[in-house]
């Protein structure tokens, strides 16, 4: 298999876990995770949280923040798919859009996370093993450089 098609699988993976967390569609991102013997090395770290570990705490977490997320949209930049063998490092620039249904003009925040996720191949599919979500918070600064 070439390096083109893996990048490209890895890709739709990655999307698709976007568009779960878009969907607030818990089961299409327990679809995205690893499981099996990667459950336990599951590992997540969303921005402003401490360490997750093991698949049942990560997904744990995506059914809270699913719960109470009534709208969010990713524009995804400088995102950049490497492929070692049965590991995939995608890194990339999130920047979010969220929403409240309760607040009159229905808008909230919006900001920009860097994000690393790290995917293993396991039984031919990519599944993703690591998330790691960190804000930009001096976004001047981070485009003066």
């Amino acid at each position: 298999m070439s390096r083109a098609v893996n990048r490209a699988d890895v890709d739709e993976v990655h999307a698709e876990f976007y568009a779960a967390f878009e969907a607030g569609d818990f089961d299409r991102m327990s679809a995205v995770w690893a499981d099996g013997p990667y459950a336990a090395g599951v590992s997540c770290v969303h921005p402003g949280w401490t360490m997750l570990r093991g698949r049942e705490e990560v997904l744990r977490s995506w059914a809270l923040i699913m719960a109470n997320t009534t709208y969010i949209q990713f524009v995804l930049t400088d995102v950049e798919t490497d492929v070692y063998g049965d590991h995939a490092v995608v890194t990339c620039k999130e920047n979010v859009l969220t929403a409240d249904e309760d607040t009159e003009a229905g808008f909230l925040a919006g900001g920009s996370i860097v994000a690393t996720n790290v995917f293993v191949r396991a039984g031919g599919e990519w599944r993703l093993l690591l998330h790691h979500g960190s804000p930009v918070l001096n976004v001047v600064d981070a485009e003066e450089e």
